[in-house]
C-alpha cells in the first residue's frame, strides 16, 4: 500500500481530502505546519479566537479531531525559522522597496512543496497531498474543476520537480460537494469559515501587524494630476497600486485611488475617478521566471491577480525575464505581485511584475 504525507491544516478542503485519499486506498498520514510564533518574534496584538485560543492552535486542535476520527496518525512539524528566513523576510523586503507581494506563493514554494516534502520523506511518504484546488495530469499542472476556487495562481513558484508525486485529491471536486463530504462523515471542520489573511499568519489588523516589524513614516499625498498635496498618508508600506478604500482623505465625493509611489520621497500619488488612464498600462518586467510549459510560448493567457480574469496577452522572453504585453490595456498590474501564465486549463507558471509600463515608456510612478 503506497503512503501519503498529507498537509493536515484543520480547514475543511485538508479534512475531506484526507478522506478522498482513504477512499482510493492509500496509507495516509497527516502532518500539521506550525509556521508562526507571534510571542517569539515580538508581536503583542496577536488574534485570538471567540474562545480566547490562538487560531493556530485551535487549527492543530481540529487538525487532531479530524484525524482521530479517521483513524489518521497525525505528526506536528515547526518551520517557524524557515518561514521567517524564506517567506517573511522577503514579505518584508518586498514591502521595503514600495512593492506589493504575495507570501501565500512563497510559502508554497519554500515551505509547502519544500521544507514539508522533506520531513515527509522522513515519514515514508511515496506522495504528499494537500487540499489545494488543482489538478495534476500527465505533469501538467491543471485548473481545479471548481474555478471559483481554482489556486493554481498561488502554485505558480513551484517548480516541475516539486510537482513530483504531488496529489491534489479534491481538484475535481467543487466546494459544496466538499463541505457535502465532511458533513456526511461529521467532522469539526465541515462548516468551517476559509481562512483569510496571509499564509499561516492568518486575518488581523494589517496596518497594526505591520508596525511591529516595520516603522510607519507618514508622508504627503499628492494628487497626480494636479501636484497638489491633498493629505497624509501613514506609510507607503499601508498601500498598493488600485487601492480606494482606507485612503482617508477628505475635501471630496469623488472617489480616489492609488497610482504611485515615490520612497525617494516619501510620497503616495492618488487619482480621482478610474476613467481617467492612471491605472492603466499595456506592459510589464516580470522576472522570477518558473516555467511549468514543455515549450515556451509566444501567446497565452495571463492573470496579474488571484481573482482577476484571463487577459489575452503576448510574450517576448529575455533570459530569466519576460516582456508580457496587452495592448488593450489593464488597470491595476502592479510591481511586487505573480504575473501567472496559462494555455487553457494548463497553468504554465510565472513569475513576478518587476516594471509596468504604458505605451513602452516606464510608469515612473510605480
Amino acid at each position: 500500500m503506497k503512503k501519503v504525507v498529507i498537509g493536515m491544516s484543520g480547514g475543511v478542503d485538508s479534512s475531506v481530502a484526507a478522506i478522498m485519499l482513504q477512499k482510493q486506498g492509500y496509507e495516509v498520514i497527516g502532518l500539521f505546519m506550525r509556521n508562526w510564533d507571534s510571542l517569539a518574534d515580538g508581536e503583542l496584538d496577536g488574534p485570538t479566537t471567540a474562545s480566547g485560543m490562538c487560531p493556530q492552535e485551535e487549527d492543530y486542535n481540529d487538525a487532531k479531531a479530524v484525524c482521530d476520527k479517521l483513524g489518521i496518525p497525525l505528526h506536528r512539524k515547526d518551520f517557524v525559522k524557515e518561514y521567517w528566513d524564506y517567506v517573511f523576510t522577503y514579505f518584508l523586503d518586498e514591502l521595503k522597496k514600495g512593492r506589493t507581494p504575495n507570501p501565500d506563493i512563497m510559502c508554497n514554494k519554500y515551505i509547502k512543496f519544500d521544507m514539508f516534502a522533506k520531513e515527509a520523506i522522513k515519514l515514508g511518504a511515496d506522495f504528499i497531498a494537500t487540499g489545494h484546488y488543482a489538478r495534476i495530469k500527465d505533469g501538467r499542472l491543471l485548473r481545479a474543476v471548481d474555478n471559483n476556487k481554482d489556486q493554481t495562481y498561488f502554485l505558480s513558484q513551484v517548480s516541475k520537480k516539486q510537482l513530483e508525486n504531488v496529489l491534489f485529491p479534491i481538484g475535481d471536486m467543487i466546494k459544496p460537494d466538499v463541505r457535502k463530504i465532511a458533513e456526511e462523515y461529521g467532522l469539526i471542520t465541515a462548516k468551517k469559515k476559509d481562512s483569510t489573511g496571509i499564509c499561516f499568519i492568518g486575518e488581523r489588523n494589517f496596518t497594526n501587524f505591520l508596525k511591529n516589524y516595520l516603522p510607519n513614516q507618514p508622508g504627503d499625498v499628492v494628487n497626480i494630476e494636479t501636484n497638489e498635496v491633498i493629505g497624509k498618508h501613514i506609510g507607503l508600506m499601508n498601500y498598493t497600486i488600485g487601492q480606494r478604500k482606507g485612503l482617508n482623505i477628505g475635501g471630496t465625493d469623488e472617489r480616489m485611488f492609488v497610482v504611485g509611489k515615490n520612497l525617494e520621497k516619501n510620497i503616495l500619488y492618488i487619482c480621482i475617478g478610474e476613467d481617467n488612464g492612471y491605472l492603466v498600462s499595456t506592459s510589464a518586467i516580470v522576472d522570477n521566471i518558473n516555467y511549468l510549459g514543455k515549450e515556451k510560448i509566444t501567446k497565452c493567457t495571463a492573470k496579474f491577480r488571484y481573482r482577476q480574469e484571463d487577459i489575452p496577452v503576448e510574450l517576448e522572453w529575455y533570459n530569466n525575464e519576460v516582456l508580457v504585453k496587452y495592448p488593450q490595456g489593464v488597470k491595476r498590474v502592479t510591481p511586487g505581485q505573480a504575473c501567472v501564465f496559462y494555455d487553457g486549463e494548463e497553468c504554465l507558471g510565472g513569475g513576478i511584475i518587476k516594471e509596468v509600463r504604458k505605451n513602452n515608456q516606464k510608469l515612473w510612478y510605480l
